[in-house]
């Protein structure tokens, strides 16, 4: 395995946890509490269903490897819709009032770079793609 590879699966695995525990988060909030949260900022509230769930899912499709590039793409969706919706007015590094979008950021970069790379051997789309090659 390459430094690369390794580099990669660390990446994809610790980015999928992340997004995982951000999601239990929203469902141990109550999502309806989360609804409540995003529409009081002026994003319909049914939104916070589709994160919730698209984070936890993804989040285990990125730790297990599955799907990487479609998941990553939703990732870097759903950063550019926080950024542009709640983000965006607090400037990059935020104010005492809100975060910035640095983070957001960030995951996107790795999002960007998990769509763009070869599965490595630690994950399911590896297998599939072994498997497919081998018939």
């Amino acid at each position: 395995m390459t430094k690369m590879t390794g580099v990669t699966t660390i990446m994809r695995v610790v980015l999928g946890i992340i997004f995982l525990l951000h999601g239990i988060t929203k469902f141990q909030m109550g999502l309806g509490n989360v609804d409540a949260w995003f529409s009081s900022m002026g994003i319909p509230g049914f939104i916070a269903y589709i994160a919730a769930i698209v984070e936890v899912a993804g989040g285990i499709m990125l730790i297990v490897g599955l799907y990487t590039r479609f998941v990553s793409a939703l990732f870097i969706l759903l950063m550019l819709g926080a950024i542009i919706t709640v983000k965006l007015s607090a400037g990059l590094l935020g104010s005492d009032q809100m975060p910035g979008y640095e983070m957001e950021i960030g995951f996107m970069l790795i999002s960007m770079h998990l769509l763009v790379s070869e599965p490595t051997p630690l994950s399911v789309d590896h297998m599939i793609r072994s498997k497919r090659s081998v018939s």
